[in-house]
């Protein structure tokens, strides 16, 4: 099977393209999982938009040589990943940790970022008790004896009680070279915050709070005020993976926010 690149200077992005000629849509996906976070809106939103989703760093098929790196070069990932398809502009998206990476991909590029759909995330940098909750995990997820107990609560986190998922993903994060996240775990925890940047942002953004996914609404709607005219969408009972697990809503508001902001006015 072909598995497609983007070749940026010190790494082989990988990215999945659904194809068509609708308006390109960049989708970035949270720590620990991969680009399989948006299979659901690939399947539902295609052939009316180009779905487009790609692994970060440390992370999925995207091969790179261990450098350190921080979300500013992720934002330039992502525009390799464009640069790659010959796309001028896309609608640039992410959950979580690709939240991170939109809004720096929004600031590095506005001329190339139509549009912005940002997924349980936020604009801070890490607080001293994200922080100590991380290396708490990551203590956990490096050693032998606590890794399956890591894994287990990483689950918790990202997808709650979707049985199907849990399975999934479990069984993914327990065969997975626990040091691959080493570099990346090193990006989240000394990421800047963008907070006092967001006025620089003029294109329209979409914000989804996911009610249960760590980051608590305050924070989401800081984001959503600080960016002009941000639409502000709220799905209860869900965790961050809210892409998999709630995708009718998710699917719903994010073709209601493209056909808003990126498809011609029909005429009668």
């Amino acid at each position: 099977m072909h598995v497609p690149f983007a070749r940026a200077i010190d790494a082989d992005i990988h990215y999945e393209d659904s194809g068509g000629n609708g308006p390109v849509v960049l989708l970035a996906h949270e720590f620990f999982m991969d680009h399989s976070m948006f299979a659901a809106q690939m399947a539902a939103l295609t052939p009316e938009f180009r779905i487009v989703s790609w692994d970060a760093r440390g992370h999925g098929n995207t091969r790179d040589e261990g450098l350190p790196f921080t979300y500013w070069t992720a934002a330039r990932d992502a525009l390799t990943v464009l640069d790659h398809l010959g796309a001028e502009r896309a609608v640039v998206g992410g959950i979580a940790q690709g939240g991170f990476t939109a809004l720096r991909t929004a600031l590095i590029a506005p001329e190339r970022t139509s549009a912005l759909i940002l997924i349980s995330t936020e604009a801070h940098g890490a607080t001293p008790e994200q922080s100590r909750a991380t290396q708490r995990f990551l203590a956990k997820w490096y050693d032998d004896g606590s890794r399956e107990q890591a894994v287990h609560q990483l689950a918790s986190w990202l997808i709650g009680d979707d049985e199907w998922y849990r399975s999934i993903w479990t069984e993914r994060w327990l065969v997975r070279d626990r040091n691959g996240i080493e570099v990346a775990a090193g990006c989240l925890l000394s990421r800047d915050s963008v907070l006092e940047r967001l006025s620089e942002i003029t294109c329209p953004a979409l914000v989804i709070h996911a009610t249960d996914s760590g980051i608590t609404r305050e924070r989401t709607q800081q984001v959503a005020h600080g960016l002009a005219g941000a639409t502000f969408v709220e799905i209860a009972d869900a965790r961050v993976a809210v892409t998999m697990t709630h995708p009718e809503p998710v699917n719903h508001a994010i073709r209601q926010f493209l056909r808003a902001t990126m498809l011609p006015t029909r005429t009668p």
